[in-house]
């Protein structure tokens, strides 16, 4: 795995992203819990959910780091699957506190971590070997991306600007690897910047930054991007 965004960013983006997704879940009625996610056979309690075992995959993975001692983020994708459906059961007061309880309880983590332990080797959810430092942007992904999928009036273009920068560097290094990608520019209409999937050899796709980053992540919520040719652009992988 290509390193992230420096330490010190990932744990400001990973904070401010806590606080922007307790915002909108403060703000949810009761009633809204129930309602469909942007991710399909969700609800906004799904995703609640998931973000709440997502910071205790992310207190194991701290855990393995500081003691050396291999604890995996989750038992299993089938434990992981079915902790989210559990817990989306549950009523809106104890899903808000898990939320905020959880999210307090990395924070605590992450104070207590010695600063050796930011440079130990684990594995991600995925299998790959990362380094600790790079668990805050991992997060910080996770509350940005999910904000959106709650589907409550967030968007890509409430992320920090370097942020969304970075996103998209990851992104586009991660979707470009994958071979079934399209090989593809993709250029910046409100700012200059520009990315690459493949070799970059392919047409040219445009739109705000914040467009191209929800487009590239699967998350375009129906609104269609162009090609230079006026054409509808190839379709993409997954991007995790």
């Amino acid at each position: 795995m290509t390193p992230g965004p420096s330490l010190a960013h990932g744990l400001a983006w990973a904070g401010d992203g806590a606080a922007h997704l307790r915002g909108l879940m403060t703000r949810m009625g009761d009633e809204a819990f129930r309602a469909p996610s942007a991710l399909p056979g969700w609800s906004r309690a799904h995703v609640l959910t998931h973000i709440a075992r997502n910071a205790d995959g992310m207190i194991n993975l701290l855990t393995w780091a500081r003691t050396g001692v291999p604890t995996p983020a989750y038992a299993s994708v089938e434990q992981r699957n079915a902790d989210i459906e559990a817990g989306a059961g549950r009523t809106p007061a104890e899903i808000r506190a898990d939320v905020i309880e959880s999210s307090d309880r990395l924070a605590q983590v992450v104070r207590a971590m010695p600063a050796q332990a930011w440079s130990a080797r684990v594995r991600n959810v995925q299998g790959v070997e990362i380094a600790a430092v790079d668990i805050p942007w991992l997060r910080a992904r996770e509350m940005w991306i999910h904000a959106v999928d709650l589907d409550v009036g967030a968007s890509f273009a409430d992320l920090p600007a370097p942020m969304l920068d970075a996103l998209m560097a990851d992104a586009t290094r991660t979707v470009g690897a994958k071979p079934d990608c399209p090989s593809l520019r993709l250029r910046a209409t409100d700012r200059d910047a520009a990315w690459v999937l493949g070799d970059g050899s392919g047409t040219e796709v445009s739109g705000r930054v914040a467009e191209l980053a929800a487009w590239l992540m699967g998350r375009s919520a129906g609104k269609v991007l162009r090609t230079t040719e006026g054409t509808r652009p190839p379709a993409l992988p997954r991007w995790l």
